[in-house]
């Protein structure tokens, strides 16, 4: 099916720990704007895109944020590495330790976990591509917010590889979205 590399697609090394920041950033694990919630979007999605382009094309990006996941886990467990049951209450993570540990676990920003209900589909290719697109402009936006809230490099390289990518699925969802326009103004005769 693919290939599976033992390594993130980009390199997580946070020398520094910062439970406060970790607490943020765990909303683009589990959030409603996170890349879980776009992973499960895009590779439901793409069963009802009318062409092998457009579903290979949800298949890539639904797989790229799973990788984005494993990024953001990475990341969240180097900034609470070692942290102390009272560290964690202090940064407002005390509910989360009490049932979790230092373990990780998918929510967003406030503690609300992780929920199906962030994510849509119809079998409206132009209905899902324009929400496809507009996921991808919210967890830029997301990114931006999280790098307001940090002076540590290494937290703000990884954010900002992050944030590329964002930029990046929103311009192929808008190519897909041209084809299938394209698609419906065609006549075909079988």
């Amino acid at each position: 099916m693919w290939n599976y590399s033992k390594n993130l697609q980009h390199k997580v090394k946070i020398k520094n720990k910062d439970i406060r920041m970790a607490k943020f950033l765990v909303t683009q694990y589990g959030g409603p704007d996170g890349e879980l919630a776009a992973s499960l979007r895009y590779l439901n999605q793409r069963y009802t895109m009318p062409t092998g382009k457009t579903k290979g094309l949800l298949t890539d990006i639904g797989t790229e944020e799973l990788a984005h996941v494993e990024i953001i886990c990475a990341m969240v467990y180097q900034l609470t590495k070692d942290a102390t049951p009272k560290e964690m209450e202090a940064a407002g993570l005390g509910g989360s330790y009490s049932q979790h540990g230092n373990g990780l676990f998918p929510t967003d920003a406030n503690g609300v976990p992780f929920t199906a209900a962030y994510f849509a589909n119809s079998d409206k290719a132009i209905t899902d591509l324009h929400e496809d697109m507009a996921a991808e402009q919210k967890a830029k936006a997301t990114y931006e917010h999280l790098i307001d809230l940090t002076d540590d490099h290494d937290v703000i390289d990884v954010l900002k590889f992050l944030w590329a990518r964002e930029i990046i699925h929103y311009q192929r969802f808008g190519e897909a979205l041209e084809s299938v326009y394209d698609l419906g103004k065609s006549k075909k005769y079988f």
